[in-house]
């Protein structure tokens, strides 16, 4: 099936400040920034990568501080940041994960606690700093999960684990957060293209992963994008603590 042509703004997220975590390059995170520029937000760059953080800002137009989420301290430096040149935060969208390919059997403890580091303590330690900017004001964090959070694949036990965190800390945190006014939901995708992911994949597997899909292709970042915007605009005012797969794969 052909990719469906890409959605114009609606303006749902008009007068918001959006921060969005792994912004640079060409994956889910920089489009769901320019989704999120598109629908009237005020958007936020951020990316432990110093030039392609500059990069990405450079070409939106907005503000990129550079942040390694394995760092509490930058964490907190950008929040800080953002709440100094724009007044507060409405949206974070941690999107900032990290993976990678190992069996179980030659895994190696640093291979496991790296992943687990950047993908879950570091979606952790960016929604701590969020609900304590947010609190008294509200506002909406959305995670980035995935499917494989649900579904076995070879050589993924880290990245599976630790999306699978991801979920259970996007339950617990919307339990906690309804209670300072923060929503907190995530997207779980199958399989998104774009170039770092060709660069890191195989042909072989990208085409076995999308021949699986119902509509037989991987999707387009911004149709990850346009979930994630949905889960961060007031459409999706009733949900919390839910996630949301972004996918069309059968069994």
């Amino acid at each position: 099936m052909t990719v469906p042509p890409y959605v114009p703004g609606h303006g749902l997220l008009a007068g918001k400040v959006v921060v969005v975590t792994a912004a640079a390059g060409t994956g889910i995170g920089f489009a769901t920034a320019k989704k999120a520029q598109e629908e009237g937000a005020t958007v936020v760059v951020s990316d432990w990568h110093e030039r392609r953080t500059a990069e990405a800002a450079e070409q939106l137009g907005c503000l990129g501080v550079v942040c390694d989420v394995t760092s509490e301290e930058a964490v907190q430096q950008l929040f800080d940041t953002v709440v100094r040149e724009h007044g507060r935060v409405d949206v974070l969208v941690n999107n900032a994960g990290l993976g990678g390919t190992a069996s179980i059997l030659e895994m190696t403890d640093e291979q496991w606690s790296r992943v687990l580091d950047v993908t879950l303590t570091g979606t952790f330690r960016c929604t701590r700093a969020a609900f304590k900017a947010m609190q008294g004001t509200g506002g909406v964090i959305v995670n980035n999960a995935s499917v494989i959070g649900w579904r076995a694949q070879e050589g993924q036990a880290h990245y599976a684990a630790a999306k699978a965190g991801v979920m259970a800390l996007t339950r617990t945190a919307g339990v906690e957060g309804a209670k300072l006014g923060v929503r907190v939901n995530a997207v779980s995708p199958s399989i998104a293209m774009h170039a770092f992911l060709a660069k890191v994949t195989t042909d072989e597997l990208l085409d076995e992963l999308s021949s699986r899909e119902a509509f037989g292709r991987a999707a387009e970042p911004w149709e990850v994008a346009n979930v994630i915007v949905f889960l961060a605009s007031d459409y999706s005012s009733y949900m919390t603590g839910e996630v949301v797969s972004v996918s069309s794969q059968h069994p």
